[in-house]
C-alpha cells in the first residue's frame, strides 16, 4: 500500500474510477495535455484518449453547462474549475440548473456529476484564488458538498462523489494537496458520504473541522494530550447534508465544543453547526460553543495569508476559553 499525497489520491481515485466505468468522463481547462494546474489528472489523457478527457477553452460556465448536459444524458461527468474563486460564472448553472433537475423533471433526469475545485489558501495564491466557498454551494437545495481532508479521504469520498446520482462540489484543499502522506489503497472502495468521521475519540470537548482545516485542528488535539485535555476531533467530510447527529452525540459526551473554519466567521457553516447545537444540544453544554475562523474581509495577499489563516495557536486559545467557564 503506497504512501501518497493528497492530489495523488485524486489522481488515483479518478484513475481508478474511469477504469471501472466507461461512462465517466472528466473536462476542464488544461486538465489533458497539462494535466491540471495542480496535476491532478496526469496521465489521463494518455490512458482514455480525448473523448473522454476533454480540454475545454476558458471558460468555466461553459465547462459547468457542459459537465450538466452530459450528465443528463447517461455520461457521468467530473470537471475540474481550477480554483474555487473561479466557481462564481458556474453558480447560474448550478444553481439553476443541475440542483433542479431531479425535481423539475419529476424524477425523470438526475444529474449525477462532480464538479472539483481546489479550495482555500496557504499556497500563496492571489485572493480569488484562496477563498473558502464552501457555504456558498452549502447554503443551495440540490447540492452536495464535500471536503475531504486527507489522502484516505480524498481517494474514498471522491470515488462515492462520482458514483452518487446527484450534483456534488467536491472541495479539495489547496494547501494539504502535497502537505503530508498516507498509505491509500487503490482497492475501489468508496467512502460513505453524509455523514461526519470521528477522527479521534475523547471525553473533555469536541473540536469540529473539515477540509485544510483539518489539520491545524489534529495538531492542537496532540497538543492538547500533552496538557491532559482529551479532545474528540469530527472531520465533517460532508457539509451538506450536514450529519448533526454525529456532533450531538460528542458533545453530549464532552459538554464542551470548539468550531474550527477557513471561512469568513459571518455566515460561514460553523454558524451553522453552532446553532444547530444550540436548537437540539444546549442542556449538554457546559459552556458556549467557540468558533474559530477567518475574518470577515478578503483574503490578503501572500505575507498576510498567515494572519488570517486559523493557526494552532487560535484554536487552543478559544479552547482555554471553553474551560476557564467550565473548568474540568
Amino acid at each position: 500500500m503506497p504512501n501518497i499525497t493528497l492530489i495523488e489520491a485524486i489522481n488515483l481515485a479518478l484513475h481508478s474510477e474511469m477504469q471501472r466505468d466507461e461512462s465517466v468522463v472528466v473536462l476542464g481547462e488544461d486538465i489533458g495535455r497539462n494535466g491540471g494546474v495542480f496535476r491532478a489528472t496526469l496521465g489521463l489523457l494518455d490512458t482514455y484518449g480525448e473523448e473522454r478527457v476533454i480540454d475545454t477553452p476558458l471558460a468555466e460556465t461553459l465547462v459547468a453547462a457542459m459537465a450538466i448536459g452530459l450528465s443528463t444524458q447517461g455520461v457521468k461527468a467530473v470537471a475540474e474549475i481550477q480554483f474555487s474563486g473561479f466557481l462564481y460564472p458556474c453558480v447560474d448553472q448550478v444553481v439553476n440548473h443541475a440542483a433542479r433537475y431531479r425535481n423539475r423533471t419529476r424524477g425523470r433526469l438526475s444529474c449525477p456529476m462532480v464538479i472539483r475545485a481546489p479550495n482555500s489558501g496557504g499556497i500563496h495564491a492571489p485572493e480569488h484564488h484562496s477563498e473558502s466557498l464552501e457555504t456558498t454551494f452549502a447554503h443551495m437545495p440540490g447540492i452536495r458538498v464535500v471536503a475531504p481532508s486527507s489522502p484516505s479521504r480524498a481517494y474514498g469520498l471522491l470515488l462515492a462523489a462520482i458514483r452518487d446520482p446527484d450534483p456534488v462540489i467536491f472541495l479539495e484543499p489547496t494547501r494539504l494537496y502535497r502537505l503530508f502522506k498516507q498509505p491509500v489503497e487503490d482497492n475501489g472502495e468508496a467512502l460513505e458520504l453524509d455523514v461526519c468521521y470521528i477522527d479521534r475519540e475523547g471525553s473533555d470537548i469536541t473540536l469540529v473541522s473539515w477540509g485544510a482545516m483539518m489539520h491545524d485542528t489534529r495538531l492542537a488535539a496532540d497538543q492538547l494530550a500533552e496538557e491532559g485535555i482529551s479532545a474528540e476531533v469530527i472531520d465533517l467530510a460532508t457539509l451538506k447534508p450536514l450529519d448533526m447527529a454525529t456532533i450531538l452525540q460528542s458533545v453530549a459526551k464532552t459538554g464542551r465544543c470548539v468550531l474550527v473554519s477557513e471561512s469568513p466567521r459571518a455566515g460561514g457553516w460553523a454558524s451553522e453547526v453552532a446553532a444547530n447545537l444550540a436548537e437540539h444540544g444546549l442542556l449538554t453544554l457546559f459552556a458556549p460553543v467557540m468558533r474559530v475562523a477567518g475574518y470577515d474581509t478578503i483574503m490578503p495577499l501572500a505575507k498576510m495569508e498567515r494572519v488570517y489563516i486559523p493557526d494552532v495557536e487560535r484554536i487552543l486559545k478559544e479552547v482555554r476559553k471553553v474551560f476557564e467557564i467550565a473548568p474540568k
